[in-house]
């Protein structure tokens, strides 16, 4: 199964009835071999300084420099988000590709990078890459 993953819901909906994913789940949509998704924005954030270490929590001259053994990232705190992330999880583990289908700029990549990398996806990765939103743009564009 392929999915494909859009920054929000109303794209995603559109890249889903230009693939044929017209059956509705809850967080995604299905058909003709693809299930399509969204995130709603960052989804993701960086670690604070004491999501590695308690002593970090309040700033201190002495515990200069903070400098963790590897960066980080985590889900932000909202349960909508968290369910949200929780269907993305599951559709990547039996993903055989993901088809990013983010905005097409730094912000729109880091976004999905990184619910990628929190959800641990192994599967290849290809991107869908265009900057007009109709119907003949996204089939042209779309990786086959």
């Amino acid at each position: 199964m392929k999915v494909c993953i859009a920054e929000k819901p109303s794209v995603a909906r559109d890249i889903a009835r230009i693939l044929g994913a017209n059956s509705p789940h809850d967080g995604y949509m299905e058909g003709n071999g693809y299930q399509v998704t969204w995130t709603f924005g960052h989804l993701c954030e960086l670690k604070e300084p004491n999501d590695y270490c308690e002593n970090w929590k309040r700033w201190s001259l002495g515990a200069l420099p903070m400098i963790p053994p590897r960066f980080g990232i985590k889900l932000i705190e909202d349960e909508r988000i968290k369910k949200q992330f929780s269907v993305i999880e599951k559709l990547y583990q039996s993903a055989d590709e993901i088809i990013n289908c983010g905005d097409a700029g730094q912000e729109g990549e880091l976004i999905q990078r990184w619910v990628m990398q929190k959800a641990g996806v192994k599967c290849p990765v290809k991107r869908l890459w265009i900057s007009s939103m109709t119907d003949e743009a996204i089939r042209e564009a779309l990786p086959r």
